[in-house]
């Protein structure tokens, strides 16, 4: 398995993070006997030095066991921290991003056009390239680009750069927002996400892809997120 050499991350600590979601999924059970570390040395391509400091991190955790002259097993779990929804209405995604009040690191601002899809709607004259990283507690949890219409980015420039765009987008009543779409894919961690979420490389990320659109089918917000997949839920009614 390929571990990101560009992340902050020590490989150690990106192995016990695959440890942990092994245990989480219930690949490796309760009671499972870890491979021998030459075995996930090889797996990893690193050192057993590297495989026993990321089995130690475990072991002081509580969630594995290093017994003499029988091996290594799994004595404990992995609390699944799924805390973000991922909502299905508009009233809802606004709330959740004030009630969750991320921290917010602008990564980079720009003027742009964006990327649009034909069926997405029409172009806004320019947009305003965002690109952000949202934390909780100090653990980045997605990163996101977006794409705002200019002319509502000039009203309130300040609260766009320091605020969670979608509530105000919410509130606006010139132009409402007529019309909400999402698009949720699973995918893998590239190497500037795993670096950003602080994930190893190809770890499961939720990709979401949201388009507003005025009255006049303008395109006056679009969203590209990668949510950490280990924080992750999705709550849905199915019709009958």
């Amino acid at each position: 398995m390929e571990l990101s050499s560009d992340s902050h991350v020590p490989k150690y600590a990106q192995i016990a993070d695959i440890f942990r979601q092994r245990i989480a999924r219930g690949v490796w059970s309760q009671g499972f006997r870890l491979p021998a570390n030459e075995d996930l040395a090889a797996e990893f391509g690193v050192s057993r030095v590297t495989i026993r400091q990321a089995v130690e991190l475990l072991a002081r955790d509580g969630v594995i066991e290093a017994q003499q002259g029988r091996g290594t097993f799994v004595t404990g779990t992995v609390r699944q921290d799924r805390w973000l929804k991922v909502e299905t209405t508009l009233s809802d995604l606004a709330d959740m991003y004030r009630d969750t009040s991320p921290e917010i690191i602008n990564i980079s601002e720009s003027r742009s056009d964006a990327p649009l899809l034909p069926e997405d709607g029409k172009p806004a004259e320019k947009y305003v390239f965002m690109r952000r990283l949202h934390s909780r507690q100090k653990q980045p949890y997605c990163v996101i680009s977006i794409y705002l219409d200019e002319k509502i980015f000039r009203r309130s420039p300040k609260r766009f750069r320091n605020e969670t765009v979608i509530p105000i987008l919410n509130d606006l009543r010139d132009p409402a927002i007529a019309s909400a779409r999402q698009t949720l894919t699973i995918g893998t961690a590239d190497i500037e996400a795993a670096r950003l979420l602080r994930v190893p490389l190809n770890s499961p990320v939720a990709e979401v892809r949201r388009v507003f659109t005025a009255s006049d089918r303008t395109v006056i917000y679009l969203g590209e997120v990668t949510y950490r997949g280990d924080f992750v839920r999705i709550d849905m009614d199915l019709r009958p």
